[in-house]
């Protein structure tokens, strides 16, 4: 006779919000741990839902697809300081969203949420209904963590390796004081007063201690475990690494691709509306370099018109079969990016806008595998000078080489769900 005096397995809440490189991976999370057998309930932006939908995993939607489409074409989304404030301004009328779907669930019904570290306000919100939620924060990049120890970029300003302790933690503080709280507390605190709770202080200082756990979903020789850290952290890798290499290239790629030598890919990120500057300038630099290219992104109007037999625009490619046949790619510094290229072993470009495009690309110069061409300084002449630096160094080749190697020792799938399940586990003492 069936035992059904155990209780259900908790409901798994992943949320997220962003472009692709934010979506994709927790939706890879999603489908790991639903064939694990855990009940999983994906909560995305509206105009996400074509992503959430293709999962195949239960889905709750937050917002309409106008507001994503009023934020991408905002430009203030690509500017390092208007940035967050545009994406905040976005989700404010939706901070209850989780909080509605806990409301929802049958009294008792235990529940775990783990979401983008941005959203981990409005997780903290659903506290008001479910005071013991369990919350995990699944940092994408490290930058968000906000260590005054591995500190190499505020924005676009370098952080010299010499600056002191002191100074880091300084600059830290005055950037969340000036910068960040005054944009974004109002909207939270607003919210979190119609929910009975009280103010919180400082933004990022709630993101960091609200999770009763946190994930690193970026290898340790990318970024090592700092002193500064959330306690209960955990460093699970890649998720969904080389989960997409049976796509195949739509057959004109595949044709330009056979008809000459390995090409330079330029992107700027699938969700960036405001590039037109970006591929003039891709296309002056072939030119100088005599090299050809393929132009990526989903928004057609931003590529120059006829361009030459060399130079081929895709509006999407899957990386896992592209990358591998190409030269170099230039691109904004994305995690999901760079890993298709770590994975690839070819040299890439970073050229940042905002978030934490800056400091991810500081750390792939770090690794060797790559240069930094920051976006305010963006022009024909730098873009081709390191571009061909890039192209002809000995020691780049073998340090993409050696990162490829990496790639490749990175935790199985089951390993690292093995991860995210401690985290999921994990509570605050």
């Amino acid at each position: 006779m069936a035992d059904d005096s155990h209780p259900p397995e908790p409901l798994v809440i992943v949320a997220s919000n962003g472009t692709g490189g934010d979506i994709q991976p927790f939706v890879a999370l999603a489908q790991g741990l639903r064939q694990r057998g855990r009940r999983v309930l994906l909560l995305v932006p509206a105009w996400q839902e074509a992503a959430a939908l293709a999962s195949g995993v239960p889905y709750r939607t937050f917002g309409t697809q106008e507001e994503g489409q009023a934020m991408l074409g905002d430009p203030g989304l690509w500017d390092e300081r208007k940035g967050w404030g545009v994406v905040w301004r976005g989700l404010v009328p939706h901070l209850g969203a989780v909080r509605d779907v806990v409301q929802g669930l049958p009294d008792g019904e235990e529940c775990v949420v783990l979401c983008h570290p941005f959203l981990v306000p409005m997780a903290a919100l659903a506290r008001s209904v479910r005071p013991d939620l369990r919350i995990v924060a699944a940092y994408l990049a490290p930058s968000n963590l906000c260590s005054s120890h591995d500190f190499l970029a505020a924005g676009s300003l370098r952080i010299p390796a010499w600056v002191p302790l002191a100074w880091r933690q300084a600059l830290w503080w005055l950037l969340h004081r000036a910068m960040v709280d005054p944009v974004l507390l109002p909207g939270l605190n607003g919210a979190r007063a119609q929910y009975g709770l009280p103010p919180e202080a400082h933004f990022f200082a709630h993101m960091l201690a609200a999770p009763d756990a946190s994930l690193g979903l970026f290898p340790d020789w990318f970024a090592a475990p700092q002193a500064d850290w959330p306690p209960h952290f955990v460093q699970a890798g890649l998720a969904g690494a080389a989960t997409h290499g049976a796509a195949a290239l739509p057959p004109e790629l595949e044709r330009f691709l056979g008809e000459g030598e390995p090409p330079i890919v330029f992107t700027p990120g699938t969700g960036h509306q405001h590039a037109q500057r970006y591929f003039s300038i891709a296309l002056e630099v072939l030119r100088r370099l005599g090299r050809r290219g393929v132009f990526l992104t989903p928004h057609a109007p931003q590529v120059p018109q006829h361009l030459p037999p060399n130079v081929m625009w895709q509006a999407h490619a899957p990386f896992a079969a592209l990358l591998p046949r190409v030269a170099a790619i230039a691109h904004h510094g994305g995690i999901g990016t760079s890993a298709d290229a770590f994975r690839a072993g070819i040299p890439q470009l970073i050229v940042p806008f905002a978030y934490d495009q800056f400091d991810n690309g500081w750390r792939i110069k770090r690794l060797g595998v790559g240069d930094v061409l920051l976006a305010r300084r963006l022009s024909a002449g730098r873009m081709r000078r390191q571009l061909a630096r890039l192209l002809a160094a000995p020691e780049v080749q073998l340090a993409c080489g050696e990162v490829a190697r990496r790639m490749q020792q990175e935790l199985e799938p089951a390993s690292l769900l093995d991860r995210v399940d401690a985290a999921l586990a994990a509570r605050t003492i």
